[in-house]
């Protein structure tokens, strides 16, 4: 097969794997904080280390799939809340500034060296000590299934990388935009858009401003937790891996594919992860390694992306889908 074809079968496969849906996930629920409620959450992946480490200590714990991913969701929940009690009163950067730091807290608390045998330390948590009851559930029958060039197995308890943790992933993202588009079209998604644009005018109507964008982070935030639990399901829980690199990547995907859209979240994490693998694999190809190296590629990949994003925030600031309306926020 030539390089192009091998190309796009490789692109394609990005395009479907279960990490760009969780990354859909934790984009949806950042859209909400933000792009619909106006709130400028910078720590979006403590949301996600910590419902993935509600999952993963609870089931090594001997608890069953539910009761894990119940334990993910309160956890997220009270972490909102915790949060949100001191914190929503601020504004733009200062709320940003204490949401940074927050998720910092969780990653580095996840990797005390003193709390090592709970949560792994530095090193994490291994999926397999924890993935068994989530393959459990597959009904999917044995073996391997290929449709078009997609060809995975149908449970896979060594790797998550399946049909069956797909399968998972993409409903999940389904059944969430879903809920992202009834729930902007309900009156308290018009309130919420209400206190994105003017919050004063909100609360002279009667409304608390404080109590809508509290929910707002407990909601956002469970997406992100359960965007953290797919994300580790297929490779396992390391808190380094939910630094600010990660939210920074959240905020690239929705402003990509538009903030306060529906769809926004998921053309946007499909464009960045497709666009960073064809940026290594192109340069791979055609670049001499006496220029750019494997490792040089793939920063480079990120210094491309980082450009892309500044000129379409200079340009284009409501993203691919999105309305310059939309863009009206509270200061």
């Amino acid at each position: 097969m030539d390089f192009w074809g091998s190309l796009f079968m490789q692109l394609s496969e990005t395009a479907i794997a279960p990490v760009t849906a969780a990354y859909v996930i934790a984009a949806i629920g950042l859209n909400i904080h933000f792009g619909f409620t106006g709130l400028m959450n910078m720590g979006q992946a403590g949301f996600m280390l910590l419902g993935a480490y509600g999952f993963a200590l609870t089931v090594i714990a001997g608890g069953g799939f539910w009761l894990a991913l119940l334990v993910s969701i309160v956890a997220c929940v009270a972490f909102a809340f915790i949060l949100g009690v001191p914190t929503l009163r601020l504004r733009g950067d200062y709320l940003a500034i204490v949401t940074i730091c927050a998720a910092e807290i969780v990653r580095m608390v996840g990797r005390l060296a003193a709390l090592a045998n709970v949560t792994g330390g530095s090193t994490g948590l291994v999926g397999p000590t924890y993935r068994g009851p989530f393959t459990d559930l597959s009904p999917l029958p044995p073996g391997n299934t290929q449709i078009l060039w997609f060809n995975y197995p149908n449970t896979d308890p060594g790797s998550g990388n399946d049909w069956w943790t797909r399968l998972v992933a993409w409903g999940l993202v389904a059944v969430f935009l879903l809920f992202t588009f009834l729930a902007m079209r309900s009156p308290w998604g018009r309130v919420l858009k209400g206190i994105r644009e003017d919050e004063d005018a909100v609360r002279s109507l009667g409304k608390s401003s404080y109590s809508y964008k509290m929910q707002s982070l407990i909601i956002g935030g469970v997406l992100g937790g359960i965007g953290g639990v797919l994300i580790v399901l297929p490779a396992s829980v390391q808190p380094d891996g939910f630094s600010r690199t990660l939210t920074f990547n959240l905020w690239t995907v929705m402003l990509l594919g538009g903030a306060a859209t529906i769809f926004g979240p998921l053309l946007g994490a499909i464009i960045f992860f497709v666009v960073r693998v064809a940026i290594v694999q192109v340069a791979g190809e055609f670049v001499p390694a006496s220029v750019l190296n494997a490792q040089q590629t793939q920063a480079m990949s990120w210094v491309l992306i980082g450009v892309a994003l500044m000129l379409l925030v200079i340009f284009r600031p409501q993203g691919i889908l999105g309305n310059k309306k939309e863009l009206s926020f509270n200061a």
